[in-house]
């Protein structure tokens, strides 16, 4: 012990020296948090004060207003996509023509079958047969895809397009 203590006075001056530069560290680490603290404490204010902004309360408030309108307003924009997805299935999105020629003395394909279906294979085929003298007009309804009424191959081949939007090969 008696050697620690003669080390100590012979380097009072050093020992000293050292502790000040800690000392010295520990000052500039306390006011750096300081000046930190300072900034937060200012932040932490102005979010929670009442002024132009409103409070925080009012600021989450008005948040939790805003999601509810939001969530709303996107259930009426559900209801309406099922509306307009209802209506689209009933409108006509398939089509299928077939130009043909019914008789020998007529010179091109001037007759036709169209099938106009919409999603569920419901809807009329219209047949216009075109002659020398005249032209005829059938039209017949098409319920999933077929009908009641005998078809030509004409109409079948244009039910056949309309539903697979294919021509064979």
């Amino acid at each position: 012990m008696a050697d620690l203590n003669r080390l100590l006075s012979d380097n009072l001056a050093l020992a000293f020296g050292i502790m000040a530069v800690v000392v010295l560290f520990l000052l500039i680490g306390f006011l750096l948090q300081s000046v930190r603290l300072g900034r937060a404490v200012r932040g932490y204010r102005e979010l929670v004060r009442d002024g132009s902004g409103g409070s925080l309360h009012d600021r989450l408030a008005g948040s939790a207003e805003l999601a509810m309108r939001a969530s709303e307003r996107m259930g009426e924009m559900e209801a309406m996509h099922s509306v307009i997805d209802e209506r689209t299935q009933r409108s006509i999105q398939h089509i299928g023509l077939v130009r043909f020629n019914p008789f020998e003395d007529t010179g091109s394909d001037q007759s036709f079958a169209i099938a106009l279906l919409d999603d569920r294979g419901d809807g009329l085929v219209i047949s216009s047969l075109h002659g020398r003298s005249n032209t005829r007009v059938f039209a017949k309804p098409v319920a999933n895809g077929g009908s009641a009424h005998h078809l030509s191959d004409e109409e079948s081949e244009a039910i056949r397009i309309a539903t697979e939007g294919t021509r064979p090969g």
